[in-house]
């Protein structure tokens, strides 16, 4: 963990990081328009609930809420007529989702028996991790999230096929006296519930405010020009990174413009090959085969006239293009220094006084004239 100023200090819960910015809230109260409330538990889990007694909520409040065994406790995010908007994007077949209702607001014991059950948590994961190593199953346990009854825990995992878990669960059943739901979940999720430091310096995208996982490929970073280095494209979690998205619909607006295949020039002095571009400033960079070092900075508009005057046979001249090198500037200049400063001293023995002892002859430029 970080400092405790620090940004990177981040709670598993991240209530303010993972909220979602409330755009309505200067409108009238609009929670008497819909029963549909959205609650949002440990990590980045959320569900959609009823609020069917009608009870008055704000965001961030701890409510009491049903579940398929037993009752949990989670936060508010979102109420009112943002909630719905909320439902409708992220759930696509509404008619198969299964709705759960609020009981009440958390009473002062339903906080004392949740914050017993997330104190067992990180004792049970380490444990769990043991004993999925004792029955030599490949299979990584992630994250242990316990229900607010303390009689239920939710067991995050990641495996890279399947796994016969049947024998683990009646384990762990016996184990921690509870009942067990196993989960799996991907390496990028994994990534954000842990947290991390990406390769900008700042915190994950998806430990911080990112809440769902879109497909990411390659593509994006070709479209973009970037380098096809796997290290620099890939995240914490081995993937892609969630950023070469951010982006990807001002390249692909950019490369509307550019030809579908920038070709080679042939100008008078011979072919000049597509060394590099630059698609948001819309210069393309080209070079002559038996000259190396010369480089040539076209603008767009000047590659498609070129192209078009080597359909009808020209050969353009792009000397006038060719990069001058810029003069090298000492940036570590910090002024002249006097070269008496380095003359050494002349050194003259004194027979006069004690002998083998020396001092230094005057210099008369430095003690100046006798008065």
């Amino acid at each position: 963990m970080a400092c405790n100023g620090c940004n990177t200090n981040i709670d598993l819960d991240r209530p303010a990081m993972l909220g979602t910015f409330d755009w309505m809230n200067d409108l009238p109260d609009t929670t008497h328009e819909t029963t549909i409330v959205e609650i949002r538990f440990k990590g980045t889990r959320k569900e959609f609930f009823r609020n069917e007694n009608g009870i008055h909520l704000k965001r961030d409040e701890l409510v009491v809420v049903s579940c398929n065994p037993g009752h949990d406790v989670g936060a508010v995010s979102l109420t009112g007529r943002l909630a719905e908007l909320q439902f409708n994007r992220k759930i696509k077949k509404k008619e198969r989702y299964e709705w759960n209702k609020i009981y009440r607001k958390a009473t002062p014991a339903d906080v004392v028996k949740w914050e017993e059950a997330k104190a067992r948590e990180n004792k049970v994961m380490i444990r769990a991790r043991q004993i999925a190593n004792q029955l030599r199953l490949n299979m990584k346990i992630g994250d242990v999230e316990f229900r607010g009854d303390n009689t239920k825990a939710i067991f995050y995992y990641i495996a890279d096929g399947r796994v016969d878990f049947r024998e683990l669960i009646k384990q762990y059943s016996r184990e921690f006296m509870i009942k067990v739901e196993m989960m799996q979940i991907g390496v990028r999720q994994e990534a954000a519930r842990i947290g991390g430091i990406g390769s900008c310096g700042r915190s994950l995208c998806c430990s911080t405010w990112r809440t769902d996982f879109s497909s990411i490929t390659s593509d994006s970073a070709i479209k973009q020009g970037l380098s096809p280095n796997a290290e620099k494209m890939t995240g914490r979690c081995g993937k892609l990174k969630c950023c070469l998205t951010y982006e990807l619909d001002q390249y692909l607006e950019a490369l509307k413009d550019f030809p579908n295949e920038l070709l080679s020039i042939e100008t008078d002095k011979g072919i000049a090959r597509h060394l590099k571009t630059d698609i948001l400033q819309k210069k393309i960079w080209y070079k002559y085969d038996h000259n190396i070092g010369q480089v040539f900075e076209l603008d767009l508009a000047d590659v498609i006239k070129f192209l078009n005057m080597n359909k009808h046979g020209e050969k353009p001249s792009i000397e006038n293009f060719a990069e001058k090198e810029a003069p090298k500037v000492n940036m570590m200049n910090v002024g002249i220094l006097d070269q008496k400063f380095f003359t050494k001293p002349v050194l003259v023995k004194n027979h006069k006084k004690t002998p083998g002892r020396f001092h230094r002859k005057p210099n008369p430029e430095v003690q100046g004239p006798k008065q």
